[in-house]
C-alpha cells in the first residue's frame, strides 16, 4: 500500500516531470482520488473538452478513457496526447461503430445527428453536433423543431432530453454504460425511503433517472431535493447544497471532488459498487511511467480529425459568449 511519504513523493515527482516536458495533466471526475489530486485540471467532459482546445502545453496527458483522449487529440490536433493506460476503454462508446451509425442516418435522410462525448473518432466524424450530460438538452434544444435527431449511443441520457423537451421527433439508439444502468430504481427508492432528508444528485446516464422523476412526481421525495445533473453540475451544486447529506447516482470517484467542494456535507454514493474499471486503469504509477517514456500516445487519422472537429467544436460553442460580448 502507498504510504503518505511515497504519495508526496510520487506527486513531487509527476509535478516536476510534468514542468520538464511541458505538460499538462487532466483529469476525469471519476479518476482515483491520487490522479484528481495531482491533475492541473479535473472537470467533466466539456470542462475538459474546453481546456484542451485552448491549453499552450505542448503535450496533454488525458487521464480517463480513450475517447476523451481521442477528443483531446482532435481539439488540439498539433499536440502530444498520451493516455496513461491505451486498453482504458469504454462499454458505452463500444455500443455504436461508424459503420452503424451510417446505416441508420440512411433510414432517416435529413435527420441530425447529436452524438454524446462517449463515442469514437470515427463516429464524432458521421456527427452534426457532439453533446456531453450538461449541454445535452441545450445542444438538442438547439435544433430546429421540425428537424428530426438521431440521438446516440446513451438511452437514458436521450430520454432524459426527449423528457425536457417534449420532443417526438427524437430517435434514440438503445447503447447504455454498464456502471450507470446498474444503478437502479428499486435500489434508489430504498435509499430515499431510509434517508428522507438527503437530497439527490442523479446523473442523466443513470438507469434511475426515471425512477427519480416519477419519485418526485409521486410525492415520495420533493422536487427541490431532487437534481438531475452532470458531473461538472454535480461539482457546482456541492458547493451551495444546504443539506446535511447528499446521494450521490453516478460512478463513485465523484466522491472525492464533491467531498473536497464542501466538506461539511456527507456524500454518498446510491450504489458503492458503481465503478469503472475503466476509469480506475489509470493508476497512479501508470502516470509517473507515462511522463517517464511518452507512452501511450494517442492519435487520429486526420481526415477523421478534421470531420470529428467541427461536431465538437459545435458543441463547446454553445453557451459560450460571442466574440463581442453578445
Amino acid at each position: 500500500m502507498t504510504t503518505e511519504l511515497d504519495l508526496a513523493a510520487w506527486a513531487k515527482e509527476v509535478r516536476a516531470l510534468a514542468a520538464e516536458k511541458d505538460a499538462v495533466i487532466l483529469a476525469h471526475n471519476y479518476q482515483v482520488a491520487e490522479i484528481q489530486d495531482v491533475a492541473h485540471h479535473v472537470g467533466d467532459s466539456l470542462a475538459l473538452s474546453r481546456i484542451a482546445a485552448k491549453v499552450d502545453a505542448s503535450t496533454i496527458i488525458f487521464c480517463g478513457v480513450h475517447f476523451m483522449a481521442e477528443t483531446a487529440k482532435i481539439l488540439a490536433f498539433d499536440k502530444t496526447v498520451l493516455i496513461p493506460d491505451e486498453k482504458a476503454g469504454c462499454s458505452l462508446a463500444e455500443t455504436i461503430n461508424a459503420q452503424q451509425l451510417r446505416e441508420w442516418k440512411a433510414e432517416h435522410p435529413g435527420a441530425v445527428v447529436v452524438s454524446y462525448v462517449n463515442t469514437t473518432a470515427e463516429v464524432k466524424a458521421e456527427t452534426d453536433i457532439c453533446c456531453t450530460s450538461s449541454n445535452a438538452v441545450e445542444v438538442v434544444a438547439s435544433i430546429p423543431a421540425d428537424k428530426e435527431v438521431l440521438f446516440l449511443p446513451d438511452q437514458f441520457l436521450g430520454a432524459h432530453v426527449q423528457r425536457s423537451l417534449n420532443r417526438s421527433n427524437m430517435h434514440i439508439w438503445m447503447g447504455e454504460c454498464h456502471v450507470h444502468a446498474g444503478i437502479n430504481g428499486a435500489e434508489l427508492r430504498e435509499r430515499v425511503m431510509a434517508e428522507p432528508e438527503a437530497e439527490l444528485f442523479i446523473h442523466p446516464e443513470c438507469g434511475c433517472a426515471t425512477s427519480a422523476l416519477y419519485l418526485v412526481e409521486s410525492g415520495v421525495v420533493p422536487k427541490e431535493r431532487t437534481r438531475i445533473l452532470s458531473t461538472g453540475g454535480m461539482a457546482d451544486a456541492a458547493v451551495t447544497t444546504k443539506a446535511k447529506k447528499v446521494l450521490v447516482a453516478t460512478e463513485t470517484g465523484i466522491i472525492h471532488q464533491l467531498q473536497k467542494s464542501n466538506p461539511l456535507v456527507i456524500f454518498e454514493p446510491i450504489n458503492r459498487a458503481a465503478v469503472c474499471k475503466y476509469m480506475k486503469m489509470i493508476t497512479p504509477e501508470k502516470l509517473l511511467n507515462c511522463l517517464r517514456t511518452g507512452r501511450d500516445e494517442v492519435t487520429v487519422p486526420a481526415d477523421i480529425a478534421q470531420r470529428a472537429k467541427l461536431s465538437v467544436e459545435r458543441m463547446i460553442a454553445l453557451g459560450q459568449p460571442s466574440p463581442t460580448g453578445e
